[in-house]
């Protein structure tokens, strides 16, 4: 992702090569940080007030100051003023522990030239244990399950193992064989008209873009289960997809190199895509 605009909270618009952050800022120093990233369609943010509420909620899990999500709503307003299509990183750091200043950035950047492409093709992704229940991910207060913090290693390093076994993405499962979610999706599965997805108990994010999901399902003819799920269902399903905001919904093919149903991309996420993009005003 290349930055096209960087615009910093008590600063405004700033050039994106100009350094904004300490050295000692526990962002860097810790990964200790709240962030957001959505799509921007035709110059106007998807969904920003629940990405801000988000924000907030996730700055609270980790103890951050509360953030203005007025300030931070003018400040992504001023930072995508010259954009018309890009996505949107939301960044809320502590600061440095000497100074107690917080930190907000709106950081505009391009989009992956290459999604429409993996978007037909459809997503071959590898199904990675994290190696603790799923309760426990759900309810202890130090595992963070739900929060976006900078703290992304796990994330990005189950990403490169999923590449390094052949697959575009991972999935984490919790006790062995419980589906949770992607380092940075939600995952769904069709079977029939019903759609499946792991409920919120099981410790996932609350994605901005699986909200969308939901509301626009029942208007399609697809009903929604919420649950707890063992790989064997995603598997055997009719379809599969994730979402998530930048990447929106793509299909997925493939589970740790067998296919599903068939390694081709299905309807749903077709006809679910279609009206996310109705529902953004990009169609």
């Amino acid at each position: 992702m290349a930055i096209v605009s960087l615009a910093v909270l008590g600063r405004g618009l700033v050039d994106p090569a100009t350094p904004v952050l300490r050295a000692d800022d526990e962002a860097l120093l810790r990964g200790r940080a709240a962030f957001e990233t959505l799509r921007v369609y035709r110059g106007k943010p998807f969904r920003l007030r629940e990405h801000l509420t988000r924000l907030a909620v996730s700055a609270a899990r980790i103890g951050l100051p509360e953030p203005d999500l007025s300030a931070f709503e003018e400040l992504a307003k001023e930072a995508i003023a010259q954009v018309a299509e890009g996505s949107l990183r939301l960044v809320w750091t502590p600061g440095p522990d000497d100074a107690g200043e917080p930190v907000g950035l709106a950081l505009v950047g391009t989009i992956p030239e290459d999604l429409e492409q993996l978007r037909e093709r459809g997503l071959r992704i590898a199904a990675l244990p994290i190696g603790v229940s799923y309760e426990l991910r759900a309810q202890a207060p130090w595992i963070l399950g739900g929060v976006k913090s900078t703290s992304y290693a796990v994330n990005m390093a189950a990403s490169a193992e999923a590449k390094r076994r052949g697959a575009d993405d991972a999935i984490f499962l919790a006790d062995g064989e419980i589906v949770l979610e992607g380092p940075t999706t939600n995952i769904w599965w069709r079977r029939g008209a019903t759609l499946y997805t792991p409920s919120l108990e099981t410790g996932i994010l609350a994605g901005v873009t699986r909200e969308e999901v939901i509301a626009q399902a029942p208007a399609l003819g697809f009903e929604i289960e919420e649950g707890v799920y063992v790989r064997a269902e995603l598997a055997a399903a009719e379809e599969a997809f994730t979402s998530s905001s930048v990447r929106e919904l793509m299909p997925v093919v493939s589970l740790d190199g067998a296919p599903i149903a068939g390694g081709v991309p299905g309807g749903a996420q077709r006809a679910l895509q279609e009206a996310l993009r109705r529902a953004a005003g990009a169609s």
